[in-house]
């Protein structure tokens, strides 16, 4: 990747003013629309009020899916579309989505068809016991919507017997599990610099700048902020295009247009070291659901296991964090699956969380709310000359979708016409995460890829903050690394050890640890 410096980026902005498209909001939604437009001949503007892929974008399941409990629901379309996109991901970036074999335990075989006939008619009512019955009409479903491009096996189901041989610490009393193929990324945040990347690459008169921030309108022209310098700059856009997930309706308010178009709920995981757990999924995501009928996850990914994930109402975006409750509900929804298994609070190395920016809705279970996508318009008026489109809802694995649909609104709006498609589109591939251990890749990182705090590099360029945490000694050299591509001084150094060992601790549980001191012989 060779994102442009910050210095060089903010000299670019500031020669701005008039821009066709200005995109607020750098995660998977705000970058897949940048591409989108840039392969179609539109120079666009991208700002985030923090670093690239830190919101939603980061804190996802890492699953690349198709849905398949959204069939509970009925939505058919969406999980078509899912798959679909799903497939073109394995397909499109390969170095970085693979296949996840995803096993099911299930504990009774007839339970639950009726209720799951009705459940789309409820708007209450916790989801349906899931029997193996249901469970197989679900995934031969699954399978007949995927199966004209081939890419991943067909489900199979195996008894009690041979489910225990692959799997021997699963609870006993099943009857068998269920194993169906969806995908996984290991590092999300790097493909959405990716995205990033090769739209600049496509488009060299667009810009994305991170740490710049939506602060109001001027006359007819948007008012963005540096959030490290505090200097201003307007831009005149033509339309403004909202991406900023759970943030919306607040973003939508800075530009004097008050809206509630979001009800977004947190989702919590937890990263776990347990060398036992890893040994007997045996590479599969284990699928099941915990005791109040909701669906918990546990894969290998970073060489850990991630387990999650609770999905909370929450009013404010900001004030998201994995609380010490959510941390006990999913270890003890792990342990129901898991009993034979000792997994406590020493088994954690950290922890994140999320907000979904699911569309506000009145359903009495946040399991019912849809996980799909629309575009809500807002009109220019006499204090706003520009249209708003908000990009409202979806999920990660259909980003690519969601930017298509946006931008077929926004190339009319233009006067344009669309010219390319992404459909076969390959992303990034040229820049592989920096090992831990490389400083020379640690130190191009720093350069190439938009690095401003120590903690972007840490949990966003590479997969040392959530899943191989450094102790004091390490974390200190990896700050003077990047001091050194970046020109920090000693006071900013130290700045930045400081600021990442709290923004480790508060959001993500993560106590950086002292360094071990030799003993004395």
């Amino acid at each position: 990747m060779k994102l442009p410096a910050r210095p060089e980026a903010l000299a670019r902005l500031e020669k701005m003013q008039d821009v066709d498209v200005l995109i607020v909001g750098g995660g998977i939604n705000g970058a897949g629309l940048l591409r989108e437009l840039a392969i179609n001949g539109v120079a666009a503007l991208l700002v985030d009020k923090g670093d690239f892929a830190s919101g939603a974008t980061a804190a996802s399941s890492r699953m690349i899916h198709g849905g398949l409990r959204y069939l509970e629901n009925g939505e058919f379309r969406l999980v078509a579309e899912s798959v679909a996109e799903r497939d073109r991901l394995l397909r499109n970036a390969p170095h970085a989505v693979e296949p996840l074999a995803t096993t099911i335990p299930v504990l009774r075989r007839w339970a639950g068809i009726v209720d799951a006939i009705l459940r789309p008619f409820r708007r209450t009512g916790r989801p349906p016991v899931r029997g193996l019955w249901l469970i197989r009409i679900g995934l031969t479903i699954y399978d007949v919507l995927t199966a004209r491009r081939g890419i991943l096996p067909r489900h199979r189901i195996e008894n009690r017997r041979e489910a225990l041989s692959r799997h021997p610490l699963l609870r006993q009393d099943i009857v068998g599990t269920a194993t169906y193929h969806d995908a996984m990324v290991a590092l999300p945040e790097r493909l959405c610099l990716e995205l990033i990347d090769d739209a600049l690459a496509a488009s060299p008169d667009s810009l994305a700048v991170n740490y710049v921030a939506l602060d109001g309108i001027a006359g007819d022209g948007v008012v963005l902020v540096d959030v490290l310098s505090g200097h201003r700059h307007t831009v005149r856009p033509r339309i403004m295009v909202n991406a900023t997930g759970a943030w919306i309706d607040i973003a939508n308010a800075a530009v004097g247009t008050s809206t509630r178009f979001i009800g977004g709920t947190k989702g919590s995981h937890l990263v776990i070291d347990h060398p036992d757990l890893l040994a007997t999924c045996a590479g599969h995501q284990i699928f099941y659901e915990n005791a109040e009928g909701r669906i918990c996850i546990t894969f290998p990914v970073n060489g850990r296991m991630l387990v999650g994930s609770t999905d909370l109402r929450i009013d404010h975006p900001d004030q998201a964090r994995c609380t010490d409750e959510e941390v006990d509900y999913i270890l003890a929804s792990l342990r129901s699956v898991f009993p034979a298994l000792q997994i406590d609070h020493g088994h954690i190395v950290s922890r994140f969380c999320g907000v979904r920016p699911l569309p506000r809705s009145d359903a009495g279970s946040t399991g019912q709310i849809s996980r799909d996508h629309h575009i809500a318009d807002l009109p220019p008026d006499a204090d706003r000359p520009f249209p708003v489109l908000s990009m409202i809802g979806g999920k990660w694995t259909t980003f690519r979708a969601f930017a298509e649909q946006a931008a077929d609104r926004i190339l009319p709006l233009l006067g344009r016409t669309r010219v390319a498609d992404s459909h076969m589109l390959a992303i990034g591939g040229h820049s592989p995460a920096p090992a831990d251990a490389d400083d020379a890749a640690i130190a191009a990182a720093c350069v190439h890829e938009a690095v401003v705090h120590l903690d972007d590099l840490l949990l966003r360029r590479t997969a040392m903050g959530l899943f191989r945490p450094p102790d004091r000694e390490r974390l200190e050299a990896v700050a003077r690394i990047a001091g050194a591509a970046l020109g920090w001084d000693e006071v900013r150094i130290n700045s930045e050890v400081e600021r990442t060992t709290r923004v480790l601790s508060e959001r993500h549980g993560v106590m950086i640890a002292p360094v071990k001191k030799m003993e004395k012989a």
